[in-house]
């Protein structure tokens, strides 16, 4: 394998094992950006990425511009006289004079099999939208988003009971496996850059505050997505009233899982209501079974132990 030298860009525990796959395939890591330190916690201390600080522990030289777009950036940039750069969850956009300054130009590591989920969250709104596969392409950078030709992908099935953090782990396992040798085929000519098909675009728009409530007169194979591809963070969220006047408690679900076929025929209860003991909730079709879910102020616990401390009967409605 050519040795190369390259920048690498990233920011979150995502990108880690990208990172330490291109060290150890004897690649020259001339610098590594990744988003600026940012004030986090109770005491708002300042925070390094988790690439940055990983970096920093292989001894390798860190950058953290706010910006790429600035002329002086753009010099620092081109003056690393560059085979390629990798990129891989960054999250700040390349302008043109960064993408056309290594001589191969920047490589990107997506978490979708595109052109399917451009943008943020792939791995979350693939889990929402209730995809059975999903994968990593590795893709020659264009300006626009997500939208250049691909090199080589990494297939990967969606389970039933996967979470975003699951799928998470497993396609940054995945990527980092894919990055060698998609830049090798690359530079050599062994794998050339496809276009992507015009058909079949999707945008997987960054999660907000909006997406979290939990909407129980949905189906429940909608509402399941939801629960999965939010967990482990934001978090969909529903309200329990309790009993003898307690006021309403936010939870956090989750974990979850489709009801038996025979549960999930229930259709008569209102959507929200728990059709037992062990938060079988009933949806707009189906019911949902949640497995794991977080008070304020608490850990997440799975339902069984969550249940042992806080009994949710049957009737109770979540809101």
């Amino acid at each position: 394998m050519t040795e190369l030298r390259l920048a690498f860009m990233g920011s979150p525990d995502f990108s880690v094992p990208t990172l330490d796959a291109l060290v150890d395939a004897g690649h020259e890591i001339a610098c590594v950006y990744s988003q600026p330190p940012r004030p986090a916690g109770r005491g708002k201390t300042l925070r390094k990425t988790a690439v940055h600080s990983h970096a920093e522990a292989r001894g390798l030289t860190v950058r953290t511009p706010a910006s790429l777009k600035s002329a002086d950036a753009q010099a620092a940039f081109a003056a690393l006289d560059l085979h390629a750069a990798v990129v891989i969850a960054y999250g700040l956009i390349l302008p043109q004079p960064i993408l056309d300054a290594p001589r191969h130009g920047c490589i990107n590591l997506h978490a979708s099999r595109l052109p399917r989920w451009r943008g943020a969250a792939p791995i979350q709104r693939a889990i929402m939208a209730g995809d059975e596969m999903t994968g990593v392409d590795a893709m020659v950078m264009e300006a626009g988003l997500d939208t250049g030709p691909i090199i080589a992908r990494e297939t990967a099935r969606i389970f039933p009971f996967d979470t975003a953090g699951d799928l998470h782990d497993r396609l940054a396992t995945l990527a980092a496996q894919l990055s060698p040798t998609a830049l090798q085929g690359y530079i050599d000519g062994s794998l050339p850059p496809m276009a992507q098909p015009e058909n079949g675009v999707t945008y997987a728009h960054k999660v907000t505050a909006d997406d979290q409530p939990i909407d129980w007169s949905q189906p429940a194979e909608v509402v399941d997505g939801q629960i999965r591809g939010l967990s482990p963070f934001p978090g969909a969220l529903c309200h329990w009233h309790g009993t003898g006047g307690v006021d309403p408690i936010k939870l956090k679900a989750l974990g979850s899982r489709l009801a038996e076929p025979d549960n999930a025929q229930i259709t008569s209860a209102q959507p929200g209501t728990c059709l037992d003991d062990a938060l079988l909730v009933a949806c707009g079709t189906g019911s949902v079974r949640i497995t794991r879910l977080q008070r304020p102020g608490k850990a997440p616990m799975d339902a069984t132990m969550f249940l042992n401390g806080t009994p949710v009967p049957a009737g109770t409605i979540l809101t």
